[in-house]
């Protein structure tokens, strides 16, 4: 179990940082300011500001994200009137910092009550200081000083300049496709160095390799480098042939012919039950043959993600042109069920998880769900087509609406996979 969560949490670290720094670094050369990059999600555990970003690190690994300044999920806290803060102020009277939390120790500042604030065109706050209502003071606000917000994270205000919809149509897209194209550099990446950990690229051919340990293949007499011809007269043409007869008989004695150096040899064995997906399937204890030549490890990354993308994609059209079942999903708790499996595989296994669920992300952000990545290329789309940006109130409520979709779908998702894994 420990090792379990480990990698659990490592995986899901490495999903996020790519993801985000994909958003971070177009964003940042875009001229768009991020004012936070976030691995996690709830509490703040750490944080620590470099330049114009505050990086945290949240309580529960499930997620992260980046805020950009004047986005409409930027989460920006609003000084309403009569809000008390702390200022700080440089030798000139400008202000360089605002305390909003109760932690009044940080710094010894100014005291005051707000009445109005604009921090992203006039750039001042003002107030009654110390208390005094007979007279409102006005501060002008340093273009680059920061927000102390009530839960300790310290921010940099946003003025307009470096807000989120400043930048061109042209950045605001790049910045929203820029976490997709990250993970799918990811993807290439963890497959291409799969294919050296495990010393070649697995095949689709009916050739298989017998696994050295407890292995009912091994027990019946089957060698590695025998090809599968057939299972109980089904003909087995390619692994997916060949595993699909085999996993549809758990504890069934089954008849398999193989091709041994041209010879043709027949096998009985009894496949042994095992759990996957919250399915009882059948296992021999047999691997896919490998393709060792240095070319074909080398695009191991880029054909591999072409082959499982598309296989997602088709996935996905099935799922939405034909019959929708929640049992076609996974949230965290399928996905950490699967971690489990992966990590009693090693390293490779591991890897291959990782590169497969980078590859998931990629796609589904790529779905036109508002609060999505597609979604954000959408409305950008949209505003390509009329010259003119979608107006803030309905971003903002296709993104509220969007965001309560995905909440909703992901809280029946969670609790159909705790009754597949562990009611059932």
């Amino acid at each position: 179990m420990i090792t379990t969560i480990i990698v659990f949490i490592i995986v899901f670290g490495i999903l996020v940082i790519f993801h985000e720094f994909g958003h971070y670094i177009v964003a940042k050369r875009s001229g768009i300011m991020v004012r936070e990059f976030s691995v996690g999600m709830g509490p703040k555990v750490f944080f620590y500001r470099r330049g114009s970003t505050t990086f945290t690190l949240r309580l529960l690994p499930l997620g992260g994200y980046v805020r950009m300044a004047g986005e409409v999920d930027d989460g920006e806290e609003e000084l309403q009137p009569g809000t008390p803060v702390t200022l700080q102020t440089n030798d000139q009277g400008v202000v360089t910092k605002i305390n909003t939390s109760n932690k009044h120790s940080l710094f010894q500042g100014i005291p005051l009550t707000v009445t109005g604030t604009d921090l992203s065109k006039g750039l001042y706050i003002k107030g009654y200081e110390n208390g005094d209502e007979s007279e409102v003071k006005t501060y002008p606000v340093d273009h680059d000083a920061t927000i102390i917000e009530t839960d300790g994270t310290e921010l940099q205000i946003a003025p307009e300049d470096v807000q989120f919809q400043s930048a061109s149509l042209g950045k605001r897209m790049l910045t929203n496709f820029a976490g997709v194209f990250n993970n799918f550099i990811l993807a290439i990446l963890v497959f291409t160095i799969l294919s050296f950990v495990q010393g070649g690229v697995v095949t689709n051919t009916n050739k298989i390799n017998v696994m050295p340990q407890d292995s009912v293949a091994k027990s019946a007499g089957m060698k590695s480098g025998d090809q599968i011809t057939s299972i109980d007269g089904h003909k087995t043409r390619n692994w997916e042939d060949l595993s699909v007869q085999i996993q549809s008989n758990p504890n069934k004695k089954i008849s398999v012919t193989v091709n041994r150096d041209g010879q043709s040899k027949v096998l009985s064995m009894t496949p042994k039950t095992q759990k996957s997906n919250g399915k009882n399937v059948g296992m021999i204890g047999i691997t896919q043959s490998l393709d060792t030549s240095f070319k074909t490890k080398i695009l191991s990354g880029f054909t591999q993600t072409w082959t499982m993308g598309t296989t997602l994609l088709g996935a996905l059209w099935s799922m939405i042109s034909g019959h929708f079942s929640l049992n076609d999903l996974g949230g965290p708790v399928a996905i950490f069920a699967t971690t489990s499996q992966a990590a009693s595989m090693g390293i490779a296994g591991v890897l291959r998880f990782l590169g497969w669920l980078s590859l998931n992300l990629a796609i589904i952000n790529l779905v036109p769900i508002p609060g999505l990545d597609g979604g954000k290329l959408i409305l950008n789309i949209i505003e390509a087509i009329r010259r003119k940006p979608v107006s803030q109130r309905t971003e903002t409520i296709v993104t509220l609406v969007g965001f309560a979709f995905l909440m909703l779908l992901m809280i029946l998702v969670t609790w159909n996979d705790i009754e597949r894994y562990f009611i059932h």
